[in-house]
């Protein structure tokens, strides 16, 4: 999967591989990114686990995404509470040129499941901003409790039908 892009950049996907679990890892560090999408950093071996149990699960859709071949992030859509879901993390140096709409729109291309959802932190309007230009809309918002990996927040969750 990929797209011309803008200019001479190109965004492929590409099934995760577990050689890519080690950069996966340290885009999530970023101190930055879990700000933006209030989430709080994995250590290395659950991070590892956690991976491990996504690429042994085939009804799961992980892909990496590339811009112009370097691995900068990853797409995936999963169940989320029973429902067909959709997510993604760009490495922080490259937010702001397009990937992650990019990304999306070769995932959609790619998975034909119907509806499809999302959650953001209402606080994260570049995440929000990606899924509506993908044709999602804001179905609500919704007070979640902290969690391990996620801290309280409300959440807008999105759909596209």
């Amino acid at each position: 999967m990929s797209d011309s892009g803008s200019g001479a950049e190109r965004v492929v996907l590409r099934a995760v591989e577990s050689r890519d679990i080690p950069a996966l890892f340290q885009f999530q560090l970023d101190p930055d990114s879990n700000r933006m999408a209030i989430a709080n950093p994995r250590e290395a071996e659950p991070f590892r686990l956690h991976w491990e149990e996504i690429l042994r699960d085939a009804s799961v859709v992980a892909r990496v995404i590339l811009l112009d071949d370097q691995l900068v992030g990853n797409i995936s859509c999963f169940k989320l509470e029973g429902l067909d879901s959709v997510g993604y993390w760009i490495a922080k140096e490259h937010w702001g040129k397009g990937i992650a709409t990019r990304a999306l729109r070769l995932l959609l291309d790619a998975v034909a499941l119907r509806p499809l959802h999302a959650r953001a932190a209402r606080s994260n309007a570049a995440s929000i901003r990606v899924l509506e230009k993908c044709g999602f809309r804001i179905a609500g918002y919704e007070w979640v409790k902290a969690t391990d990996r996620f801290p309280a927040c409300e959440e807008a969750r999105l759909v596209l039908d």
